[in-house]
């Protein structure tokens, strides 16, 4: 089976289904000539032409905008907006229409649109190309929201939004377009050619949206994590020689509370890690329904593991980034509970 990064593999998945439905189109900044810029639609141009793949305004709540017209009248948009950071401008599109226009239309209309954007830090990018910004959507009634975390994974679970007939916010964790990043930024990175997870199946399979998947196997404490955060986590377990089981969210809305509940009822103890700021993160989210259905199964306190309630700085990325040593802390601390 090839093998490819996730970058390739997200490429794939718009070249599969571009290839299957000429409804679907892909637009947005820089996307069409240059292929944009992390590359992830290089190609798609040259061999579908300049109606199928083009290049946007640099106006996020144009390009959003569009794509709610676009599939309003039949096609299917896959739109890239070129860092998270910068999704600020289109939200109000987002939330006001595309989330609300089947319902306000009592199912006359839905809103097939897939909106792509890089998210995250790890790469130095400072206060404006690092956020991640999940937890503004997931409060919103009517989109899907998507993170993946591995090029496996990031296929399948981008043909399923582009065949959801809802509109999904696809979130790719840039730190792993490359390979996956358990935290240690002072080794090298390993390669996705040399990663199981770098297996990617040509031509179209989906991964379905609303099931996570247990990464890791484990008895003491069971850990909720998605995109770069899951392979910090591994790391955290591995160094601590601590036994936790590992849960992939994938898809945080909607969620997969049963894989969930099953774990944390096992374990009796329960962490949760990812990147973006602790006060009301999604984690708040995710801590709330584990007290709510393991409360007589719970050991010790859910943990939360996050980024800090300030913007990303740039200066001091690693001490920011919830790396292993961090979330190697909370696990022995809630062991100890």
């Amino acid at each position: 089976m090839p093998r490819k990064t996730m970058i390739e593999a997200i490429r794939d998945a718009m070249d599969t289904m571009m290839e299957r439905d000429d409804n679907v189109v892909v637009f947005g900044e820089d996307v069409g000539f240059f292929g944009g810029v992390f590359r992830c639609t290089h190609g798609l141009q040259a061999k579908y032409g300049k109606t199928r793949c083009f290049d946007a305004p640099i106006s996020e709540g144009g390009i959003v905008g569009a794509a709610i017209g676009m599939a309003a009248y039949g096609l299917k948009p896959c739109v890239e907006i070129q860092f998270a950071d910068y999704v600020y401008p289109a939200y109000d599109q987002i939330v006001s229409e595309a989330a609300r226009l089947r319902y306000r239309s009592n199912g006359g209309f839905t809103c097939p649109i897939v909106i792509r954007m890089p998210a995250g830090g790890g790469i130095f990018g400072g206060q404006t190309h690092s956020q991640s910004p999940e937890a503004l959507f997931t409060h919103v009634s009517g989109l899907k929201v998507v993170v993946p975390s591995n090029p496996h994974d990031a296929k399948g679970l981008l043909i399923a939004a582009l065949e959801d007939p809802d509109p999904v916010i696809f979130l790719e964790p840039k730190r792993l377009y490359n390979g996956p990043f358990d935290g240690h930024h002072d080794r090298p990175v390993t390669p996705w050619s040399k990663h199981e997870l770098g297996e990617v199946p040509d031509g179209h399979y989906t991964v379905p949206l609303g099931k996570a998947i247990k990464r890791r196997e484990g008895k003491q404490l069971t850990v909720l994590a998605y995109g770069t955060m899951v392979y910090v986590a591994e790391a955290a377990a591995e160094e601590n020689g601590i036994d936790a089981e590992i849960i992939d969210l994938r898809t945080l809305l909607p969620l997969d509370l049963e894989t969930i509940v099953e774990s944390v009822t096992k374990t009796g103890r329960c962490v949760i890690v990812h990147e973006a700021t602790l006060t009301s993160g999604f984690g708040a989210e995710l801590a709330a329904l584990v007290q709510q259905h393991c409360f007589y199964n719970l050991e010790a306190p859910v943990a939360r593991v996050t980024g800090w309630d300030t913007p990303y700085p740039h200066a001091q990325e690693w001490d920011y980034f919830p790396g292993p040593a961090r979330v190697g802390r909370a696990f022995l601390e809630t062991l100890e509970g």
